[in-house]
């Protein structure tokens, strides 16, 4: 099956620069619901056979549009979730930014043993984000969209994708409403085929003064500068 991973609209706290990860979360800025309603026209050569989504009211917001164009009603899975701050929720701070990154991506490296503080460890995350995606896969159809979360996404491509080093997810950027496609099953693997960091409607959707670290390369989100 074909597995679209896309990211949701832009947030508030995208803006900020919060570590903004705990349910019900946030809605949209209207930059956010305009990416949103961009994508059923990028993606109307698709053959999409369903819509799944996180429990987070931001991906529910950014997969309407798509929905509605296509009479689909997208379906809830709990494990779509970006990865708990934990002790570092609603931080923006360096420091907490660091702790944050450097644990995600320690998992999707390889380490599945470090812990967020106060939040899950690798082992947890990608036993019910691979849950959730073999639901998906269950499911039959041959083109899914997933709307999920930018480091979840980021952090489950670098462990799953057979094709790429897993170091490739920390070095491309993803965007609100930037898409990563990729080929496979949760049996034989997933191969990348294509990741598009920039909203999925265009260039000019793009917002150059949000501090958004969990979109941006480990490189630019570590940087203090």
């Amino acid at each position: 099956m074909r597995l679209l991973l896309i990211r949701h609209g832009q947030t508030p706290s995208n803006v900020q620069g919060l570590l903004d990860t705990a349910a019900p979360g946030p809605g949209l800025t209207e930059l956010g619901h305009r990416q949103a309603a961009e994508i059923p026209d990028a993606l109307s050569s698709e053959h999409i056979g369903g819509i799944w989504v996180s429990t987070l009211v931001r991906t529910h917001l950014t997969a309407a549009p798509l929905a509605a164009s296509l009479g689909l009603e997208p379906v809830q899975l709990p494990g779509l979730h970006e990865i708990a701050a934990g002790e570092l929720e609603m931080r923006r701070d360096h420091e907490a930014v660091r702790v944050y990154l450097e644990t995600v991506f320690a998992w999707g490296l390889g380490d599945r043993s470090p812990r967020m503080p106060g939040g899950e460890d690798g082992h947890e995350f990608f036993e019910r984000f691979d849950a959730s995606i073999a639901e998906v896969a269950a499911s039959g159809v041959g083109t899914a969209v997933v709307v999920s979360h930018g480091a979840a996404i980021r952090v489950w491509v670098a462990g799953s994708a057979i094709n790429v080093p897993p170091s490739y997810a920390g070095e491309h950027d993803i965007q609100n409403t930037g898409i990563i496609e990729l080929e496979g099953t949760p049996e034989s693997g997933w191969n990348l085929l294509a990741w598009q960091g920039t909203p999925i409607g265009g260039s000019d959707l793009i917002d150059d003064d949000a501090q958004d670290p969990t979109g941006e390369t480990l490189e630019e989100a570590l940087d203090e500068d």
